[in-house]
This record gives structure tokens, sequence and C-alpha cells, in this order.
């Protein structure tokens, strides 16, 4: 039986095993005792458990006098986006994001549309495992009325400061892969209303996700063929709930998911007249720190996880941020990830520019960045962490190019840097593995340092 997984991500797990109707009642009577019995907006991406996962999480509102505004299917940075806008107490969002299937889950939100902080987060879990829910009697229980404008709210709030007019007049042919997920019920709306002729596979919500619903490049292969026999101009992809954008070149060629957010950090800051900040995670690509030292702007890192982003965002006042799963954010439409904003930003910059994306995309600063994962059980992620702490401290210098390391940064597993290579290991906060990023100025310096690495993290997981 797989273990549930509870971060400040949210919980997920299997439907079935580790994730019950029992479970998500009882997570969701929490949260609501959490915002105290005030409104909260649900909203679900499109998995097949979604009905059973939807009643369990009402039933739990409803009990601790919750009035609950349904969204229905939606994206995350929809609920996220209403959350703000209706100024409730809260919202919750039924998901597993990229995980599998058979996965299934809850994302938490404070009344600022945001992932609740590690202090919020602690609260919430000492209700639930404390027996702290406060139950109502008949009288005071709450009630659930649907909401239909989330949609057009949310397409509304990103047209309002893209250069609409600009964009329809190129009238893009537009890929898109939705991989059956929330994304299908408004990207293609979305893509519509700013010109686009949209080419769609896999906008069916009440359907399987037809791959993994990561938007990596080996689950992109129908999309890829897709863009090559109908010439369009450029391919998106979505998770299932719809807060990454993966992009694949007019060449049918996916760009890599680091792509997103460096493309349009470039795209935002070549248009600011006042400089700033940029805030990404320490797992994104450090082509970011290049590009933004050539507009005079500054980067924070912060460790991986959307809140951690959006607290420095708002701390520094950044003007773009994100991560490099994919994940775009710009405060100008709401502090979360959105799959939505990376494409209209992204559409805005092609239509500028009048370059393709592989033109973009080579325009940016070159690194190789390799990412591995390794499945690993609970218990034995930290027995990792310690290893890699030892080993970086005792072997300071770089076997591959005899450099010495120049910095060691904890603050999120293990990233050990050498002038322009680095290392990171960290255990995931949503599924049971252990991530092993590098970059470097080679791909075969990069693959070479994470084997290393991936070696010694066997010896432990298996």
């Amino acid at each position: 039986m797989k273990p549930l997984i509870m971060s400040v991500s949210g919980v997920r797990g299997v439907v079935g095993e580790s994730i019950t109707p029992e479970i998500l009642a009882r997570f969701a009577s929490a949260y609501g005792t959490f915002v105290k019995g005030g409104e909260v907006a649900v909203g679900t991406d499109s998995r097949l458990s979604r009905e059973m996962c939807r009643y369990a999480v009402l039933a739990g509102l409803v009990s601790v006098g919750c009035q609950v505004i349904d969204l229905g299917i939606c994206p995350t940075p929809t609920v996220q986006l209403m959350v703000e806008r209706l100024k409730v107490r809260g919202g919750l969002v039924i998901t597993a994001s990229h995980n599998p299937a058979e996965w299934n889950g809850l994302k938490f939100l404070s009344e600022e549309g945001v992932f609740l902080n590690p202090r919020q987060w602690k609260r919430l879990l000492s209700i639930y495992h404390g027996n702290k829910i406060n139950r109502v009697p008949f009288s005071l229980l709450g009630k659930v009325r649907e909401n239909s404008l989330a949609l057009s709210t949310h397409i509304e709030k990103i047209l309002n400061y893209l250069n609409v007019d600009l964009i329809r007049r190129k009238r893009f042919r537009v890929a898109l892969d939705c991989a059956n997920g929330a994304g299908s019920v408004i990207t293609p709306i979305f893509l519509r209303r700013l010109g686009c002729r949209v080419l769609g596979i896999n906008c069916q919500v009440n359907e399987v996700f037809p791959h993994p619903p990561e938007p990596i490049p080996e689950n992109l292969s129908s999309l890829s063929t897709l863009i090559k026999e109908k010439k369009a101009d450029v391919g998106f992809a979505q998770d299932a709930d719809a807060d990454r954008l993966a992009i694949v070149s007019e060449k049918g060629a996916p760009i890599g998911e680091e792509y997103s957010v460096t493309l349009a950090t470039q795209f935002v800051l070549r248009n600011q007249k006042k400089k700033g900040t940029v805030v990404v995670n320490l797992s994104t690509t450090q082509a970011i720190d290049d590009i933004a030292q050539k507009f005079g702007f500054r980067v924070v890192r912060t460790p991986v996880g959307e809140i951690y982003v959006v607290e420095g965002m708002k701390k520094h006042g950044a003007v773009i941020g994100g991560e490099g799963n994919g994940g775009v954010i710009d405060p100008r439409a709401h502090y979360g990830r959105d799959s939505l904003v990376g494409m209209g930003l992204i559409l805005q910059y092609l239509a500028e520019s009048g370059k393709t994306v592989s033109e973009l995309a080579k325009s940016i600063p070159r690194y190789y960045l390799v990412k591995k994962k390794i499945r690993c059980p609970q218990e034995k992620k930290d027995k990792v962490l310690g290893m890699v702490r030892r080993q970086f401290a005792e072997e300071t210098l770089d076997p591959f190019r005899n450099l010495f390391l120049t910095g060691l940064d904890l603050r999120d597993g293990v990233k050990a840097i050498w002038g322009d290579a680095w290392v990171q290991v960290r255990p995931s906060g949503t599924e049971p593995i252990v991530r092993v990023f590098a970059e470097a100025r080679t791909k075969i310096e990069a693959r070479k340092i994470v084997n290393s690495i991936l070696m010694r993290i066997r010896k432990i997981c298996r």
C-alpha cells in the first residue's frame, strides 16, 4: 500500500489505498475548522475519481459549517484566482496535479489564494491529527452553491494585460494537449479569444488520461506529431490541474519544461523599464541568472514549492517568477503557477519578436539540465540526504573538471555548486521518490554528475 504523501503542497495518494472518502472528509473538516467555518471555494481536476472525492470533501466542509462555493472542474490557478476575487476564507482543489491517474489528493489555499505556508500547514495538521475538528449541529450545517463564472473570470484577468490585438493579428496555429485534464474546459476557449486556430488533442474531461499527465518530453510524442502534420506555430501541453506548461517548437521538438519560465522571464524583463527582482526556486536553470544579469535584474532563489516562491515574490516585489517544472507566476494575474499565463506571455513574445519558438529557444543561454528520479521509501529519505551531505563535505573537488566546491545550499535537500555546474538532491514532497537534478555546460558532464549520485542513492533505497 502506497503511503499518503503530505507536505505544504497538500496531500496525495492512491485512490482506494491512502486516499479514501474517510481521509478526504476528515481533511476537509479539519480545513473547515482551520478557516473557522467560513466560505470556501472548491474546484476539481478531471480525474475519474473526482466525484467520490468531491462528495467526501463537500460533506467534510458542510459538517463544520462552511459555506461552499462549488466551481466544478477547473484548473488550480482558477480556484486560486477565485478565492482572491470572491474574498472567501480559503479554497480546496481536488487534484493530484501531475501524478498518475490512480492518484488524487487535496491542495489547500489560504484566504489570499495561495498555498498554505509551513506555519499554517502545521496548524492544519494539528487539527487533523489532534481530534480538534469543530462539528456543528444540524441547524448550523453549511450549504453548497455553484458558481459558473470562474472560467470566464480567469480568462478576462489574463486578457486584460496582454496585447490581445497584436496576438490576434498573427492568427497563430496552436497545437494543444490538455491530457484530458482540467485545462480542457478553459484553454481552448482562452486561445480562441486570442485569435488562435486551436488544434486540440486530449481535451475531453470525461476520458481517461491518454498518457501520464506530467508534461515532460517523453509524454508529448502525440503533440509533436500533430505539430509536424498540421504545421502548427507552437505546441502547448498541460498537466492534470493546468498549473504547469510545457512548450513544443514549430518543428515538433519539446524544448523542455525549464524553458516555460525562462522564456517568460526573458520576455517580461525585456519590456521592463524599472529594474527589480526575479524569484525562482533552487532547482530552476541558472540561465535565469544570465538573463536577469543581462537586463539589470537580480535573482532570489527559494526552496522548491510554490508557496516559497510566492512568498519570495511578495517580499521582494518580483515582476516575474516561477519554477523550472513549467510553472510561470505573473503577479499581474495572481500569485500562482498558471499555464494560461505562460501561454499568453509566449504568444505575445512570438508576436512581438516575429521569431519562431526554435529561434527564441536559441536565444536562451545554453545549459544542459538533467533530471532523474529514483523510487525511495519515505523512511529512507533522511538517510539519503545524510549520505549526500557527508559526500560533499568530504569531497569538495568536482571529479569531472577539478573545480572546488563554490557553494553548498541545504535549504531544500542538498545543492552543491561548482562554478557553472551544480547538482541538487531532494526528496519529493508529492511522490515517494528522490529527485536528482544536475546542470552543466555540456549534457555529458551533467549526466556524469547525476549518475555518480544515483549509484550511491540506489544502495540505500533498494
